[in-house]
């Protein structure tokens, strides 16, 4: 009997330890755009630009950007495709000049971000995200879309969280299967 209780508190331990990890991977989480706070200026290379930071990341529905400018010099405008594109500054979807912007990305597909500072979203001072759904995380192989080619809403991205996802859920299968 004692050995049978030992197994089922095993068994019970393993059981609240995969759902903690499964909860830490479903958390919202905030992005500071470009990883520090002086990163929305002109990018000084093509390299630079704010672009390329984001394609290397993962922005799923919940999660929040977070820029740290100087409000009284500078702005993030939310903008349309076309805006963005032609770099119009005049009908912003929202406007934010407080020098800490959050914006919690609230649905999938692409954002679209320009500076309200004359000549800067020329010079390449913006930015594309992509947002992923959660239902989209699902679907683990698929290449990480690049925002320059985004037309519609996002796909899914490989995830290196989401194939440790499906690896600790066939991990705890395999445990759960030697108990029973």
């Amino acid at each position: 009997m004692a050995v049978y209780s030992r197994n089922v508190f095993s068994l019970s331990i393993i059981v609240v330890l995969f759902f903690l990890i499964m909860l830490s991977f479903t958390e919202a989480r905030e992005h500071l755009v470009g990883g520090k706070n002086d990163s929305w200026k002109i990018p000084s290379s093509e390299s630079d630009s704010l672009n390329h930071w984001a394609e290397k990341r993962r922005f799923l529905v919940g999660d929040s950007l977070v820029w740290k400018y100087d409000g009284k010099t500078d702005s993030v405008l939310e903008v349309s495709k076309r805006d963005y594109v032609t770099c119009n500054t005049t009908s912003p979807i929202k406007v934010h000049n407080d020098g800490n912007t959050k914006i919690v990305l609230k649905h999938s597909g692409a954002y679209y971000f320009i500076s309200g500072a004359k000549g800067h979203c020329e010079q390449g001072q913006k930015l594309i995200v992509v947002t992923l759904s959660d239902k989209n995380m699902r679907f683990m192989g698929a290449p990480a879309p690049s925002p320059a080619q985004i037309d519609g809403p996002a796909v899914a991205p490989t995830s290196n969280a989401a194939t440790l996802k499906a690896s600790l859920v066939v991990a705890f299968g395999v445990l759960v299967g030697f108990w029973l």
